[in-house]
């Protein structure tokens, strides 16, 4: 069991700074984590676009689906509180991180319907192999199939499926461990709310690296630190680097 888990920061770190923005990863580039985790959509022609929701209406000055604008179309959106920047591409977020020890973690999302967008996956390892960081690179989601197009393709620093609590509810943790050994991860993603030793005991038993989010407080931070997980997501990264010590 992992002592020091790694620590990424999520969407950039969002407590401190606007999420999955260029700001944002060019913040953590400085700060003392392994990886920085983005999020990623693909726009009408078939861009990259780092981006949490399938809408721009929360984070931007736009609205409506990111699929239904071209990259250039996105030059013109501006991410709120940041001066000014447009959403950065997924080869601009991986140039940000180019230069620095911090490793992409990027989270491959689904449409508005919640639908996998088609081709998502062979785009986005072109930019990662374009970039020359796709050994470094982790790849994450919730879609299984997604993530086992992703692990099939190959050269990664790994794969990890997220696990959404009504999943976990349904088909159980051994559900879990089937589907993740079909489709061949190496680390399983759940809430660090509904994580437990005992559960992650069997993930390591199964052979599987387990990861979380959600830990952003110091009370979180610290219990999650005290499992023992391989990697945290935080939206405060320097509060997560002080207590991991």
């Amino acid at each position: 069991m992992s002592q020091r888990p790694l620590i990424a920061a999520h969407r950039g770190g969002l407590f401190l700074w606007p999420e999955n923005s260029a700001t944002a990863f060019r913040e953590t580039a400085r700060l003392a984590v392994e990886q920085a985790e983005c999020d990623v959509h693909l726009t009408a022609d078939g861009e990259v676009v780092v981006m949490h929701d399938a809408t721009l209406d929360r984070t931007t000055d736009a609205s409506g689906p990111v699929v239904a604008r071209t990259a250039a179309e996105l030059q013109a959106v501006r991410v709120r509180g940041t001066g000014g920047e447009a959403p950065p591409t997924l080869a601009e977020y991986l140039a940000i991180l180019a230069p620095s020890a911090v490793a992409p973690r990027i989270e491959i999302k689904s449409d508005a319907a919640r639908r996998p967008y088609p081709g998502i996956v062979p785009r986005t390892l072109a930019r990662l192999d374009t970039a020359g960081q796709r050994q470094r690179s982790w790849i994450i989601g919730f879609n299984a199939d997604t993530m086992a197009e992703a692990q099939a393709a190959g050269g990664l620093a790994g794969v990890a499926w997220l696990v959404e609590v009504p999943t976990l509810m349904d088909i159980g943790l051994e559900g879990v461990i089937a589907v993740a050994q079909r489709i061949r991860v190496a680390e399983i993603g759940l809430t660090t709310g509904v994580l437990n030793a005992p559960m992650i005991a069997r993930f390591r038993e199964a052979g599987l690296g387990v990861g979380t989010w959600g830990a952003n407080h110091a009370a979180s931070i610290r219990r999650t630190i005290e499992l023992g997980v391989d990697i945290f997501a935080t939206d405060d990264p320097p509060l997560a680097i002080r207590l991991r010590g």
